[in-house]
């Protein structure tokens, strides 16, 4: 077992040793404590224990029940509570008690029990939110705090809320904090004073305990942009830690999901270390120590309180979020941050808390916990190092382990009780989580209190797991993201998203901006049979954000340039084409490494040629990598195929190239979608023209280099900027040209198919291919008992990522009149808090559109949308549209379903917000339309996912998620109708569009015998 930290910085053996058998002996007597404190069956406790460990026996049942309770607050009828019941329970009816059985069969057969049912449901989600919540009021919380010092018991208090979208928002959770700490701190103050939970080993200690969340103090709040969020976070937290300080208060910063960390640890000290608070003690922090990180985050948080020469307090925790780290990591192809056994968190917080323990004068232990075992084994540390008991503080959850805390207070402990609180909404959130928690395989409560584990085994070692699992751990309660073991593994991967909460990643494209600077308006000539070619004309690539600055000047080319290069391409379509294509793939595979060792530079000339922000940018890069990387397997899979032999006749099945491909790419994902098109041609035997849009004319040119960097043959690929309308026509009009990929625009993409079926070409001897993808007008529903979370945060990024110039992004959302206003006034305020600037800031959320033509288009549809509904948001950026390409985001409510504005696509920022009565107008509306691209739903009714799964025509349906950020292999991309005429990019068939399927047919009778098969056939 490898140690977390180094051994000096640990107990030595013999102290280690002591510890253990001091813990045994404490453990034994906690549970002996426990066994008396157990409830009785006229306890409300007593039942839900029962409720808890009857909806343990099925795990299906569990989930479905604790989602029901999540969606329950949204839900505005008793038919709607109802069928949301039999919707989620249908599936595991079978485990219901009997009673709840006829109950819920009574709701189908007798619609008037559904009140009486609703009624009941929302009672019991009510009443067991109050286990685990404070109160919904200040008046409700202080009641239940001075319960809590009636049983001589200290408290925190932590105001529920999962999400901040909007400045709104975060500055009501700041004078929200602030009304506590002025409203409660003097009552508290009143109180009489009890020893045990107001003084410690060094004298008195603040009795009003507040928990907050930095991320609730900024809408923003994002670790690509420490500085900035420290700037916009800064001045309310010194607000907070003024008035706490004034009012002898204390102030703990909880600790949020792992891409938080670091920035929280680095707000935290950059505050405390100012003058003004770099004395103050009365502080906290939490760090989670089923995180890999924190053993080295303690040390590095207790240098700085030593160098600081004032203490501050740490409350370990383990950690409540090891399912979303775990899957989000493996989504992304991250290294997993969680540790993924149970026993291994157990060990890390042990020595953790041995850490904090030896380091008590600089930083003060809290120790937060169910497990007996991990509590005993704190109590039994600070005793071997002569540490008082009220040196030490435990915390643990309101609701929770009621016996378990009575047993440490009798022990002489001060425990201190974690009190949420707040609107029910944002209370089942938590409520699910506590639930999910408590009921959990490896829970320690499950462990002794359902599964009646032993308490010999409850308090084994945790290093004694290290050769073998944990008795109480087995595999988490959701499912995480693994290969079945049945299924092949497939050799692709998609690259991962660059993690910008690491430092080196921010410092790495930092320093790719300021290097690009340095480079631009430099020259780039066409690139025809391997050779640069000066064409004589240049037009300049300009930065749209500063209108003037000139990134690079490209050389145009003409008809004679597209004659030259179709026929450098012919010439070397032979040799290419003949190639094994695992040989072909290997360039595809080489040009992919290339782009992963140059990512964070061509993402900064994405972000001057362009105007993408960082992640957009880098997101762009990753997506050429998977096309390279995917095609390039599925490309030999393809030319696997094999045919159908019988007794004498051989059947070879095979595709060959069609020929020369000419790639005609747009500006919005400059780098993905022109790789996408050109190497699924090249690796199929093409070989390829690639003409990239006049305003990421660099782009292309950078992806020309990559390839030349690998060596490619001279000719079969050849770089040809130019005018659409001169170098564009002259490629899709030649009769050698077998191909026309194409992505753009609807007027452009059907010009192009309807020039490409002309057969009056002379010298065509064979049927264009066109494949076009033509754009959309995307809509999401959002349902009536959506997660309105979720609902506007996917909106938001759909609508307004990369300024809503992608074609899967959403231009219309659709909401049902029960959520409409509310929706709408989270929707706009959501919108209003996006920072708006320049690309290569990386704060900048909403930067300049491609180009002033562009942006005096989305003008023109904004005066037509204000005509048509009603404007409830136009961001103002008229100081940056006088340097750049800048347009504000719009948001028009009540838009009619046929206007112009919820019609057409307008490639911009503008959104239009359509009322829905019901799901049924809310399809024919989404569908209502002469474009099927992309679409979504927000919906937490299994059966209204269903139906939209069946009546949503779109080529990629999301539900529940952003609409956007399709990734190679996972989303094979692209529609229909008037959205595209091609297949689906990145899908196992996006190659079958540059091919020519063929079979050869060979007899091998011979005079009545035939030949053996080969070995291995």
């Amino acid at each position: 077992m490898t140690r977390h930290f180094p051994p000096a910085e640990d107990f030595s053996p013999d102290q280690i040793a002591q510890v253990e058998h001091q813990t045994q002996q404490l453990g034994m007597q906690l549970f002996s404590s426990l066994k008396l404190g157990q409830p009785h069956i006229w306890q409300r406790r007593w039942w839900d224990e029962k409720l808890l460990s009857w909806t343990m026996r099925d795990e299906g049942l569990k989930v479905q029940l604790f989602r029901f309770v999540d969606v329950l607050p949204m839900l505005q009828s008793p038919e709607a509570v109802t069928d949301h019941l039999h919707e989620y329970l249908a599936g595991v009816k079978e485990h219901l008690p009997a009673p709840a059985r006829v109950a819920l069969n009574l709701t189908q057969r007798l619609p008037f029990t559904q009140a009486a049912v609703a009624r009941a449901a929302r009672l019991s989600a009510r009443d067991m939110a109050r286990r685990f919540i404070a109160g919904e009021t200040q008046e409700e919380v202080v009641r239940a705090a001075r319960h809590e010092r009636d049983l001589r018991r200290a408290f925190t208090l932590d105001i529920l809320g999962e999400a901040v979208l909007t400045e709104r928002e975060a500055e009501e959770h700041f004078r929200h904090y602030l009304e506590l700490l002025e409203n409660l701190a003097p009552q508290i103050a009143t109180w009489p004073t009890d020893l045990l939970v107001d003084e410690d080993d060094r004298g008195p200690i603040p009795r009003l305990n507040l928990s907050i969340k930095l991320s609730a103090l900024d809408s923003q709040f994002d670790a690509i942009d420490p500085a900035g969020t420290l700037k916009r976070v800064g001045p309310r937290l010194r607000e907070l830690f003024r008035t706490a300080r004034r009012l002898h208060a204390f102030i703990n910063v909880d600790m949020e999901s792992y891409e938080k960390k670091s920035l929280t640890l680095h707000i935290f000290r950059t505050i405390l270390s100012e003058p003004e608070f770099n004395t103050w003690t009365d502080v906290g922090i939490v760090l989670q120590c089923y995180l890999r990180d924190t053993p080295a985050d303690l040390i590095t948080l207790r240098d700085w309180a030593a160098q600081r020469g004032a203490p501050v307090w740490v409350r370990l925790v383990k950690g409540a979020y090891w399912d979303f780290e775990t899957i989000r990591a493996q989504a992304n192809g991250w290294p997993i941050p969680v540790f993924q056994r149970k026993w291994q968190s157990d060990v890390c917080y042990e020595e953790c808390t041995r850490f904090v323990l030896r380091n008590r004068l600089h930083l003060r232990p809290a120790l937060a916990s169910h497990n007996v075992r991990s509590l005993a084994h704190g109590i039994a540390a600070a005793r071997v190092l002569g540490i008082p008991s009220d040196g030490v503080e435990l915390q643990m959850l309101y609701g929770m382990a009621d016996a378990e805390k009575q047993a440490l207070v009798d022990l002489g402990m001060r425990v201190r009780v974690y009190m949420p609180f707040g609107d029910l909404i944002p209370g089942m959130a938590y409520l699910v989580r506590r639930l999910l928690e408590n009921t959990s395989n490896d829970s320690f409560l499950r462990a002794g209190s359902f599964d009646h584990v032993p308490a010999a085994q409850l308090l084994k070692n945790p290093l004694d797991n290290a050769t073998g699992e944990s008795p109480t751990s087995t595999k988490s309660t959701y499912r995480v993201l693994t290969e079945d073991a049945d299924m092949a593994p497939l050799a692709f991967r998609n690259q991962p998203p660059v993690d910008f909460a690491r430092e080196e990643n921010r410092d790495a494209m930092q320093s790719a901006i300021a290097n690009v600077r340095e480079q631009l308006g430099l020259t780039y000539p066409l690139v025809i049979g391997g050779e640069p070619v000066d064409s004589g004309e240049y037009f300049e690539s300009l930065n749209p954000a500063q209108g003037t600055t000139v990134v690079g000047q490209i050389a145009a080319a003409n008809k004679s340039h597209a004659e030259q290069a179709v026929a450098a391409a012919k010439t070397a379509l032979p040799v290419w084409s003949r190639l094994p294509v695992e040989e072909r793939a290997n360039y595809l595979r080489r040009a992919a490494e290339v782009m992963r060792e140059r990512l964070f530079e061509l993402s900064a000339w994405e972000v001057f040629e362009c105007g993408k922000t960082w992640r957009e940018a880098t997101g762009d890069v990753d997506e050429a990598i998977d096309f390279c990387e995917y095609y390039a397997e599925q490309a030999v899979r393809l030319q696997g195929l094999a045919g159908v032999d019988v007794p004498g006749e051989e059947n070879r099945f095979e595709y060959l190239p069609r020929g020369v491909t000419a790639v005609i790419a747009p500006w919005n994902f400059p780098l993905a979608i022109l790789t996408g098109m050109t190497v699924a041609a090249m690796v199929t035997g093409n070989t390829v023209i690639m003409k990239p849009a006049e305003t990421s004319s660099v782009i292309g040119a950078l992806l020309m280099e990559v390839f030349e960097e690998v060596d490619l043959p001279a000719g079969v690929l050849n770089y040809l900027p130019g005018r659409g309308e001169v170098v564009g026509a002259a490629l899709v009009e030649h009769p050698d040209v077998a191909i026309i990929a194409f992505t753009g625009s609807r007027k452009v993409g059907l010009a192009i198919n309807a020039r490409a079926a002309e057969v009056s070409q002379k010298g065509m001897v064979q049927v264009k291919k066109v494949i076009a993808e033509l754009g959309g007008k995307n809509a999401i529903i959002v349902d009536a008992d959506a997660d309105l979370d979720e609902a506007v945060s996917g909106v938001v990024k759909s609508a307004f990522g990369y300024q809503g110039q992608k074609c899967s992004a959403c231009s219309r959302v659709i909401v049902l009149a029960d959520v409409y206003d509310t929706f709408l006034h989270r929707l706009v305020a959501a919108a209003e808090s996006l920072k708006i600037g320049l690309p290569d800031d990386p704060a900048t959320v909403i930067g300049p559109v491609i180009d002033e033509e562009s942006a005096t288009r989305i003008r023109r549809y904004i005066e037509i949308g204000i005509h048509e509904s009603r404007l409830v948001l136009g961001r103002d950026v008229a100081t940056l549209a006088q340097q750049g390409a800048f347009v504000g985001p719009h948001i028009f409510a009540d838009v009619p379903p046929n206007a112009r504005i919820a019609q057409e696509e307008i490639f911009g920022p503008v959104l239009a917000v359509i009322k829905a009565a019901d799901m049924t107008e809310a399809l024919q509306i989404a569908n209502g339309t002469d474009y099927a691209l992309t679409g979504g739903c927000f919906s937490r009714s299994p059966e209204t996912l269903d139906r939209v799964r069946r009546e949503f025509v779109v080529g990629n349906l999301y539900l529940n998620r952003s609409i956007t950020g399709a990734l190679v292999g996972r989303q094979p991309f692209g529609g229909f109708k008037m959205s595209g005429i091609g297949s689906k990019a990145g899908g196992a068939d996006y190659l079958l569009q540059f091919v020519l399927p063929r079979t050869i047919t060979e007899h091998t009778v011979r005079r009545g015998f035939a030949p053996p098969p080969e070995q291995g056939e």
